[in-house]
């Protein structure tokens, strides 16, 4: 089931959140600062290619709170209110609400990547 969910979410979404989270690394890693950022960004982007079966647990301290901040001011608050809107069409049809759930998921994970980590289910 999760194969046949991954690649209809690919198709019907999935590919144009990754590419958010691709283009979001690449343009952090122009600069030596941003690197971590990149980084961190393509992580998620394979999460965004394919999320079905797999959860974010979040944790971290201080810092992650602090780079997170910097973050959400730059990024984080445009990609979590496209995915959210993404994920609100999704949820106005019945079998679109799985698919809305995994854009929500990606939407809080958008507000604070640093400290998270994905879990296979």
């Amino acid at each position: 089931m999760r194969l046949l969910g991954n690649i209809c979410w690919f198709i019907f979404g999935g590919f144009v959140s990754g590419l958010a989270w691709v283009l979001s690394g690449i343009l952090w890693c122009l600069t030596i600062v941003g690197i971590p950022y990149g980084i961190q960004c393509f992580k998620f982007a394979l999460l965004s290619f394919c999320p079905f079966g797999k959860e974010v647990e979040y944790g971290g301290g201080a810092v992650s709170f602090l780079v997170n901040v910097i973050w959400f001011l730059v990024n984080g608050w445009w990609m979590a209110l496209g995915n959210f809107l993404i994920g609100c069409v999704w949820c106005l049809t019945i079998v679109g609400i799985s698919f809305g759930t995994q854009f929500f998921k990606i939407a809080a994970l958008s507000l604070r990547p640093f400290g998270a980590y994905i879990v296979r289910v």
